[in-house]
């Protein structure tokens, strides 16, 4: 079937090629103009433009954007808005939040054009293993646009979660549950390198024995393999740690429906921890430890001195109580 693809990122690249090695018609636009070319040397037709990739195909018409969430999928929504005709659906897989798939869908219905969220997870690995995708929206418009699914997942790999936002709100949780995951996996192998045998160890031989038979393998951990194989890669990366959205939202969630969240919620922040290099939070600790106990604070440049007893310490002389 024809599928419109705008967004060639690293989802959106691969996605298409996924699609047209799998007998698609696939129309591809990007701002970008060498990855549109670069896809058109593999049988994909390229657009100059959005509108002219909506001309070019026959309604109607199927269009799935790959794009960032928020303002960059909200304006090229409002673009098609008025080139696209009553049956076309257009599909937003992109991570967006899912309260503003309702109001994007009554939009697009009122001029009889068909709005679906999907979210996509498969990363850099979904053109060779497949995407999982959840869907969210109209079960008639799910039916017509499961020839794609199938082409983009593994088998078993794709589902309709419900109506409007149902798709994204399944994805939302399953990038939450995914920082809880790899916070989880990031302070057990701390732990084993700090260990009395974190010098013998095989970070990435623990890893691959783990991820054979034991109940706590994954994907994830099979590609950590990867990057305990490739040590120097590893020694050079910031522990500095981009959250994009989903895990906040996850957060509010959970408070909105009075639902314990705290390993999601414990991941989250220390996603946040991990862009302070010098917390003022953290300042504030030292200097409270030295004015009740005189306990030593370490200064930028130099070494832990033993703090000036405040006043405080006159009146308490134990350590942390």
């Amino acid at each position: 079937m024809q599928i419109g693809m705008i967004g060639l990122g690293r989802m959106g690249l691969n996605m298409s090629k996924r699609l047209k090695q799998a007998g698609h018609e696939v129309f591809v636009f990007d701002r970008n103009t060498e990855r549109t070319q670069t896809l058109c040397k593999d049988g994909c037709r390229g657009a100059p433009t959005a509108k002219e990739l909506v001309d070019m195909m026959k309604p109607p018409r199927v269009i799935w954007l790959m794009l960032p969430a928020g303002e960059v999928t909200d304006a090229k929504l409002k673009l098609l808005f008025p080139l696209l005709s009553k049956g076309d659906i257009i599909i937003d897989g992109g991570n967006s939040y899912y309260k503003e798939d309702r109001v994007r869908e009554e939009l697009f219905r009122q001029r009889g054009i068909i709005y679906m969220d999907a979210g996509v997870s498969g990363g850099v690995w979904g053109l060779k293993n497949g995407y999982s995708v959840m869907v969210g929206g109209s079960t008639e418009a799910f039916s017509q646009i499961e020839p794609v699914l199938k082409s983009l997942a593994p088998a078993g790999g794709y589902m309709y979660c419900g109506g409007p936002g149902a798709g994204h709100y399944v994805k939302m949780v399953h990038n939450a549950i995914e920082y809880g995951m790899m916070e989880a996996y990031a302070e057990g192998f701390e732990l084993l390198k700090t260990s009395d045998y974190g010098g013998d160890i095989d970070m990435s031989k623990v890893a691959s024995t783990w991820n054979n038979g034991s109940v706590v393998k994954s994907w994830l951990l099979e590609l950590l393999v990867n990057v305990f194989n490739n040590k120097e890669e590893l020694e050079k990366i910031q522990g500095y740690v981009e959250d994009s959205g989903e895990a906040r939202w996850a957060v509010s969630e959970a408070v909105e429906k009075g639902v314990a969240a705290d390993v999601i919620t414990a991941s989250l922040y220390k996603r946040f921890g991990s862009r302070q290099e010098d917390a003022y939070s953290n300042r504030i600790l030292a200097a409270l430890r030295r004015e009740f106990g005189g306990h030593s604070v370490a200064r930028n440049g130099e070494d832990a001195k033993k703090g000036t007893p405040g006043a405080g310490e006159a009146k308490h002389s134990r350590a942390d109580k």
